[in-house]
């Protein structure tokens, strides 16, 4: 589905990722980790079009059919089935529970500014579609109670879930998730791993995610990839990259 090759991101003199490359395949769940400063936002940032990788190219292939992205804007990435969440929780803070999932559905309106502005027929069947669409993911995401209330007021590990169910209101086929138990305490991980994977059946998702929890990584991970100083320095599946000496060199030095 992704295929990133030998992509190289430089900020003038500075490397952050150094000819990476990596493939997920339909239905994966596929980390990627590394110490701090290792590159792994930035690779993010590359396959959803905020930054353009300085060389290498980046192929997504949802329905059989491929092509680079790499010239892409981010909504054009989101538009054709890319999208993520971020590593620091970017919630309308003052909207509802509702509204905040409903904005994600307006990637998919079909009605231009003329129409919402006079709210003419074809507009409000959008919108009502869009705001039931809105709260059939809430239940799905177990958010429906919470509906009416500002984003704001969550807890720290339902407005995680809240950002996720904005994302889907995108209807991707592959999502991206950066670090999204960060902040959590050991139950709300636990649930956050099976609320991965149950989405993930649930709406037919390829996954690819950042996390610093090896507890999140090794858990539900069908291969991981490490970067180390946006080198890329092993791949594999959990167990070989528990026991990989360059992994263990990377996050613990050597004696």
């Amino acid at each position: 589905m992704l295929k990133i090759d030998n992509v190289t991101m430089r900020f003038g003199g500075v490397v952050a990722v150094n000819q990476f490359s990596a493939k997920i395949d339909p239905g994966e769940i596929v980390g990627l980790i590394g110490p701090n400063g290792a590159g792994k936002t930035t690779v993010f940032n590359m396959v959803t079009g905020v930054y353009k990788p300085t060389s290498g190219d980046i192929i997504f292939t949802p329905n059989g059919t491929s092509q680079s992205i790499i010239n892409l804007r981010p909504d054009q990435i989101a538009q054709i089935g890319i999208c993520r969440t971020f590593q620091n929780i970017r919630l309308f803070k003052e909207l509802t529970v509702l509204d905040n999932v409903f904005i994600g559905s307006h990637l998919r309106l079909k009605s231009g500014i003329f129409s919402s502005v006079l709210r003419l027929p074809n507009y409000t069947k959008q919108e009502k579609a869009m705001y039931e669409k809105a709260k059939y993911l809430l239940e799905k995401v177990g958010l429906y109670e919470e509906k009416d209330e500002k984003s704001f007021s969550l807890p720290y590990g339902k407005q995680r879930r809240l950002e996720i169910a904005r994302a889907l209101a995108t209807d991707p086929k592959l999502l991206l998730l950066d670090e999204p138990a960060a902040g959590m305490n050991p139950q709300e991980t636990q649930e956050l791993m099976e609320f991965i994977e149950n989405i993930k059946e649930e709406f037919d998702l390829t996954i690819f995610l950042i996390e610093h929890h090896m507890e999140v990584v090794m858990g539900i991970c069908d291969r991981i990839y490490v970067l180390d100083q946006g080198a890329h320095i092993a791949d594999g599946d959990p167990l070989e990259i528990q026991n990989n000496p360059k992994v263990i060199e990377a996050y613990l030095g050597v004696d």
